[in-house]
């Protein structure tokens, strides 16, 4: 059972949603002050209920929830949330769950959940190098496009002779900065020589 103050928080996601049975259990378990949102998503940072009921909690208080879901949704999220509160000692009470971070096996509990959620980024990290990896074996472009592709550096470089560095970038539509840059990219390694800046 938890110890000092106690702090409840409950969350629906949808307006025709209800929180009777959230407040009733968190009633029960012995919260005096109970905090909320209602019809948000669980994916904002920004809910006011949870937020108050953070600002609230001191070291030696306890935040109980219906479920972990009530506090956020991404798991990692969650275990950062749940990470910071133990930093300022503030334990963490899940009804449905059995959980108690004030408990050795709620902290138990909580490695494994920050296991896993360290188990999930690696794999993301790992699809998205695989798929940038792939992309680029078909010859796919990673990133941000250039400004220019070859056949305008080319217009490019038959312009300049005759015309400054700024008129030809408005010409082309782009910063005088931005063309020379580019300009400097296809330039083949070991030849030729970037274009002087207008009045040089």
């Amino acid at each position: 059972m938890a110890t000092g103050k106690i702090i409840g928080y409950a969350r629906v996601s949808t307006e025709e949603q209800h929180l009777d049975l959230q407040l009733a259990a968190l009633e029960a378990y012995g919260c005096g002050r109970v905090y909320s949102d209602h019809g948000i998503s669980g994916s904002r940072s920004d809910r006011p209920g949870l937020r108050a009921a953070l600002a609230a909690a001191r070291p030696g208080n306890t935040l109980v929830v219906w479920r972990l879901d009530r506090l956020g949704r991404s798991l990692r999220d969650l275990v950062t949330l749940m990470a910071s509160l133990g930093e300022r000692g503030v334990h963490i009470v899940s009804l449905t769950e059995s959980l108690d971070t004030g408990s050795a096996t709620g902290r138990f509990t909580f490695h494994m959940l920050a296991a896993m959620a360290e188990f999930e980024r690696g794999l993301i990290s790992e699809r998205t190098r695989a798929g940038i990896a792939a992309a680029r074996a078909r010859g796919r472009h990673i990133g941000r496009r250039p400004a220019l592709d070859d056949a305008q550096c080319d217009h490019a470089t038959q312009l300049l002779p005759r015309h400054s560095l700024t008129a030809v970038a408005r010409m082309l539509g782009v910063d005088r900065r931005t063309l020379r840059r580019a300009l400097l990219r296809a330039e083949p390694e070991g030849r030729g020589e970037a274009p002087a800046p207008d009045g040089a």
